[in-house]
């Protein structure tokens, strides 16, 4: 009766023990698959130095002129964007302090304020150019400028090395380079650049160099007027026939008194 007892308490334990394991087992989640670790993310380009327009031209030059243009016509602000906030950059052509005083004619006094932002903005190219890149671009001028192109673009010619433009008004050439780290180049030139656009295509004819100063030659030859005998300047020789002429006379004078001795003898 005891085994009995036993071996039914033993079978209920059982029953009631399986479906709790049961259930832990399909309750237990699989194990999670290994994934393969991913590679890390490129490093960002590294943006480049803000260049500012109005500092960088403070204090180089002088190029006091141009730069009160550009902020008088407010040009800068645009020129400013193009350099830090475009992919293409900006290449400046910036005239001397000297270049403004010795525009004589045409005169950039009687511009009005849109024709002289125009003025200014011509002095640009909407596009980063190293001195090596001249070469090159020489070979598709005329070239576009900020203001536009067929009366506003500038010619460009390399010359050993040289770079020169021609706006039709004005020929010059680039005679330092202020600062060139893309995206902002800036490059010094000799004369103001002016535009077909705004003084018209009746471009006078440049002026005829002087001549060239006539050399003496009196220092360097000898004088007409001196003779190879030694006589003094201004007086001619003794003519022959005028000699033969007096030694004549004389002998006619001396027969003559001979003559005169022997009839009174």
């Amino acid at each position: 009766m005891e085994f009995s007892m036993i071996i039914i308490f033993s079978s209920t334990l059982l029953f009631l023990c399986t479906p709790v394991a049961y259930a832990q087992t399909a309750a237990s989640p699989p194990a999670p698959t290994p994934t393969p670790s991913s590679s890390p993310a490129p490093a960002p380009a590294p943006t480049p130095p803000y260049v500012s327009l109005t500092d960088l031209l403070s204090v180089a030059g002088p190029f006091h002129t141009f730069l009160s243009y550009l902020e008088s016509t407010k040009v800068v602000d645009t020129f400013q964007n193009q350099a830090n906030n475009t992919d293409e950059g900006i290449t400046i052509f910036v005239p001397k302090d000297d270049a403004f005083k010795n525009l004589k004619k045409p005169s950039l006094s009687n511009l009005t304020q849109d024709q002289l932002k125009q003025l200014i903005l011509f002095h640009a190219l909407p596009h980063y150019y190293a001195l090596a890149d001249f070469k090159n671009l020489s070979q598709v001028s005329p070239v576009s400028t900020f203001a536009g192109a067929g009366g506003y673009a500038l010619n460009f010619t390399d010359v050993s090395g040289t770079v020169h433009l021609d706006s039709g008004w004005s020929k010059t050439k680039v005679s330092s380079s202020v600062h060139s780290t893309d995206p902002v180049a800036v490059y010094q030139v000799d004369k103001v650049l002016l535009p077909e656009a705004i003084f018209g295509a009746d471009i006078p004819p440049a002026p005829a160099p002087a001549p060239a100063p006539e050399t003496s030659l009196a220092a360097d030859s000898p004088s007409s007027d001196s003779t190879g005998d030694g006589s003094a300047p201004g007086t001619s020789p003794p003519n022959s026939s005028y000699r033969i002429f007096g030694v004549d006379v004389w002998s006619q004078l001396v027969l003559a008194l001979i003559g005169v001795l022997v009839v009174f003898s």
